[in-house]
């Protein structure tokens, strides 16, 4: 393996918690409706200002999507909190030499707001956004820019995901895929796709590389 490319939400910051407050927010304050977790999960996939502009009934768009903003800056530091076994894990692949990369859904905004206040940046050779891509996820375009950026091919490449899109994007790229559940949220319980290792703590990543290596 050369390279890891991770999704962001769900799979290395446990961020879902804010991304489906600002959006319960969003659709409470301009629509007055009342969504669960499990309705802002069916919605996402595009960048928060294209989901807002898809799901929302009022016509105050750019409003809307300012306001998701507003609520995801103000509600980040109590909603998100640093995971020091995440820094740790992406320290060591580091260490091994292996490119790193994050391909997401999310607005390059948000993404480069959550990267900033946990200070992982340092981490990536690679960074895709859902503003980078003409077709979010499940489309493969995002990884296959991502390894174009580290000129490294499929075959040595892993894609890592919390969600039925990733492994299906992963699948499409022909990567390796792993599904996530390390953190408190994710995104899919079952995959249509199946991955090659499910990871259920965060040290299974390495053991997984260990006895890849060794064989």
């Amino acid at each position: 393996m050369k390279a890891i490319i991770f999704d962001f939400d769900g799979t290395l910051a446990n961020t879902l918690p804010v991304n489906i407050f600002g959006f319960q927010e969003v659709f409470k304050k301009f629509d007055q409706k009342d969504y669960s977790k499990e309705e802002i999960k069916e919605m996402f996939g595009p960048p928060e200002p294209e989901l807002i502009e898809q799901n929302l009934q009022s016509n105050d768009v750019k409003e809307a999507v300012s306001y998701y903003y507003q609520q995801y800056e103000e509600n980040h530091n109590r909603l998100v909190d640093k995971n020091q076994e995440i820094d740790q894990l992406l320290s060591r692949l580091k260490e091994r030499g292996l490119k790193l990369g994050v391909v997401t859904g999310k607005s390059r905004k948000s993404f480069e707001y959550s990267l900033a206040e946990l200070d992982m940046k340092k981490y990536f050779d690679v960074l895709i956004t859902g503003d980078d891509v003409k077709e979010a996820k499940p489309a493969p375009e995002g990884i296959q820019q991502a390894l174009k950026n580290v000129h490294v091919a499929p075959d040595d490449a892993m894609y890592i995901g919390d969600s039925d899109d990733d492994m299906n994007a992963g699948k499409e790229a022909g990567v390796h895929i792993g599904a996530a559940k390390w953190l408190p949220e994710y995104q899919s319980s079952e995959y249509s796709v199946e991955p090659e290792a499910v990871f259920r703590e965060i040290s299974d990543l390495i053991d997984f590389l260990e006895k890849n290596n060794n064989e």
